[in-house]
């Protein structure tokens, strides 16, 4: 089952998706609040083709709720770990775990602007994983019964503000710069250690093409490390990490510029597009 985002009745809501028709479910808050109940009513509800509402027709939204933490894993993947600024150092112990707000989270179309301070943007396809059980100080075992589905998802970064200090957080919650694709189900997915192919095209290239096989952390391992400090809630979101390739890390360096299309395809998963933008909404103001 695929699941995205609207805005209906006057608020973001669920929605299940088949094909190019969308049934609204529940109100986000109401979905996450018991989202296996909801997952357990859907495929009726799709079978009423009258209950359904032309996919063209909405307003896509992300799904996650305003409360919901974002948590970001950087360099986890080998290949990924090896490239870059960090290339000459040993992997790490433990995930590198960094923080998006939701304000900064999107869905496939929407353009994102370059900050008038940046030189480009960086992609970054990766996967997304959603939190459907309360995870408190859980083994990998309970952290993986918690995962409710997986999305693409792609971590667009102003590398400039990225790398003014240690820390990751100003580089990484630029305007419009954390698209999502639907939701989809864990029982359609599988286990991500079992591998699924991440490719990012950029204008058609190709400039990432890993596999979820090589990730340094799992999801489980992550969300387990994760709710010993503290307590995960259905609709919080982990993002994976990504493949090689981003485009600080070439010679000459690529980032993105305004005209720019980047797609990430996620196998099982489907295709993320994001159009960018131009100068960002403040300096057009």
């Amino acid at each position: 089952m695929q699941y995205i985002g609207i805005n209906h009745d006057g608020g973001p809501w669920v929605a299940a998706l088949s094909g190019e028709r969308v049934f609204p479910l529940a109100s986000v808050t109401d979905f996450w609040a018991d989202a296996a109940r909801w997952q357990e009513k859907a495929p009726a509800l799709i079978t009423d083709i009258a209950a359904g509402l032309d996919r063209a027709a909405v307003i896509e939204v992300p799904l996650v709720p305003a409360s919901a933490r974002v948590i970001c894993v950087g360099l986890n993947y080998k290949a990924h770990a090896a490239e870059g600024s960090y290339k000459d150092q040993e992997l790490p112990p433990y995930p590198t775990l960094f923080g998006r707000w939701t304000a900064s989270l999107s869905v496939g179309n929407v353009p994102v602007p370059v900050p008038g301070s940046e030189t480009g943007l960086d992609w970054e396809g990766e996967v997304a994983a959603y939190i459907g059980k309360r995870v408190e100080s859980g083994d990998e075992a309970a952290a993986e019964d918690a995962i409710f589905g997986y999305s693409t998802f792609n971590d667009i970064t102003a590398r400039r503000a990225q790398k003014l200090t240690s820390q990751w957080t100003l580089g990484k919650n630029g305007d419009f710069t954390g698209p999502m694709g639907p939701l989809v189900s864990r029982d359609d997915v599988g286990d991500l250690r079992d591998g699924l192919q991440v490719r990012t095209r950029v204008n058609g290239t190709e400039v990432q093409n890993g596999n979820t096989r090589d990730m340094i952390f799992s999801v489980p391992a992550i969300v387990s490390l994760i709710s010993e400090t503290f307590t995960l809630h259905p609709g919080d979101v982990i993002a994976s990490g990504t493949p090689e390739g981003v485009g600080y890390a070439r010679t000459p360096q690529w980032l993105l510029q305004a005209g720019d299309v980047v797609e990430v395809e996620i196998e099982k998963l489907g295709t993320l597009v994001t159009p960018v933008g131009g100068l960002s909404l403040r300096a057009r103001a």
